[in-house]
């Protein structure tokens, strides 16, 4: 199997136990770049962040990876938005 194989045969292993745990975050995407990946998307809170990424530091060991994660708000604005 070539290195990029190995690389997409654990972005699958990732992605099938992201969709298998608890956190099943729908809008996480990972895609493989070169001899690495890039982890990212939305997720629901900074506890979801923190899990998916060391979900992805298990099963992406050794592998160069990237995260570009986004936590959504789900809460209502603290303050009121100032117009100029």
């Amino acid at each position: 199997m070539t290195s990029v194989g190995k690389i997409e045969y654990r972005v699958q292993r990732l992605r099938e136990r992201l969709a298998r745990e608890d956190i099943s975050e729908l809008g996480v995407r990972i895609d493989v770049r070169g001899a690495g990946a890039l982890i990212w998307g939305h997720v629901s809170g900074a506890d979801t962040r923190a899990a998916v990424l060391r979900i992805a530091a298990e099963e992406l060991a050794g592998v160069d990876w990237q995260e570009d994660l986004t936590v959504n708000r789900a809460t209502p604005p603290d303050h009121a938005e100032e117009l100029s």
